[in-house]
């Protein structure tokens, strides 16, 4: 299935319906006065957030949606139903902007949140309303309230823990496969992942969601490669895995190249809290190792972890520290979500 991560979406809500201008007319009843009902409510356009779904692919094949329209008045003082609403069913993590991509709407994060982004027209009062000492008799009634209608964005950025980033060919979707059950195709030439993937990891009895990403380049916030467009995707991430090839010419400006493309995206990324990897460990020789480490020490400013993914040397020592960081970055929140107010 074609992963999908933004739509561009037309809706509309529905227009209300029209009052009913009717007098009643039975035998034997002299001056039976105005009984026209009042027009029924148009439907709103809700979006809904649901489960079981990771991909906003729904939207690719169909773009416009309508609610239905509320019925008009009858008589007998019968007022017209209420039309039927339209929902948008999304995954969790779709953010909606309006037409211009800047304004956000809702950001729809917990399973079973519902939103309602356009509101129905009201219905018309029918004739009945307008009776009165002096006018006993009125003869008209109000049309429905027309619809709202609005293009939107729904912007998919997925929710895990921890977000894996580097350059391409760097050992990414490698360590993925091996520490959790997900299978993202794996090949030795750049650019292998073209869409993002989840895994659910498991260390020590605890569990938590490793999100992958395309590989970046340089120049990748001006475009270059596949561009800085998935790391949206990491944007919810608590902590980012900074995987660097350790088979690479110089692996201190390969970490720096990734870390002026975070810069330069913003959103907070540069900010997150950061695990320096070295990969591809059993395909250096010792002198290399240790050259690699230190060009990688200088760049970052930390010790970075040794690993080796295919053999699995050094993968728990790192996935032992993401959760370490997640323990850490939970505990801040919550004192911070405890701390008394300050005027």
């Amino acid at each position: 299935m074609k992963f999908l991560d933004q739509a561009k979406v037309y809706v509309r809500s529905g227009d209300g319906g029209a009052g009913c201008v009717s007098f009643r007319r039975e035998k034997f009843i002299e001056f039976g006065g105005p009984n026209g009902g009042d027009g029924g409510r148009g439907g709103d356009v809700v979006v809904e957030c649901t489960d079981g779904l990771n991909t906003l692919i729904d939207y690719r094949y169909q773009q416009h949606f309508k609610a239905r329209p509320g019925m008009h008045g009858m008589g007998k003082n019968r007022n017209g139903p209420r039309g039927d609403d339209v929902v948008l069913k999304v995954p969790q993590g779709t953010e909606i902007y309006t037409e211009d991509g800047e304004t956000l709407l809702a950001d729809m994060t917990e399973v079973g949140q519902r939103v309602v982004l356009a509101r129905g027209g009201n219905g018309g009062f029918g004739n009945a309303y307008f009776k009165s000492s002096t006018n006993q008799a009125p003869r008209h009634a109000n049309p429905g309230q027309t619809g709202t209608e609005m293009w939107i964005w729904l912007r998919l950025k997925l929710i895990a823990d921890a977000g894996l980033v580097g350059l391409p060919n760097a050992g990414k979707s490698t360590f993925l496969a091996a520490v959790s059950a997900a299978k993202p195709k794996i090949a030795d030439y750049p650019f292998t992942t073209l869409h993002p993937g989840l895994g659910v990891v498991g260390v020590d009895g605890r569990e938590f969601v490793l999100a992958d990403i395309p590989g970046l380049i340089e120049g990748a916030h001006e475009g270059h490669g596949l561009g800085d467009r998935f790391l949206g995707h990491v944007e919810r991430c608590r902590v980012l895995l900074h995987l660097v090839d350790g088979t690479g010419e110089h692996a201190g400006k390969a970490y720096k190249t990734v870390r002026a493309e975070l810069e330069a995206y913003g959103h907070g990324l540069s900010d997150k809290p950061e695990i320096v990897v070295l990969t591809k460990a059993d395909s250096l020789d010792d002198e290399t190792r240790k050259d690699q480490v230190a060009r990688l020490k200088r760049a970052s400013k930390r010790t970075p972890y040794v690993i080796s993914a295919a053999s699995g040397a050094g993968v728990r020592e790192v996935l032992r520290a993401v959760m370490a960081t997640l323990d850490g970055v939970a505990a801040a929140e919550a004192e911070t979500d405890d701390a008394p107010w300050q005027p």
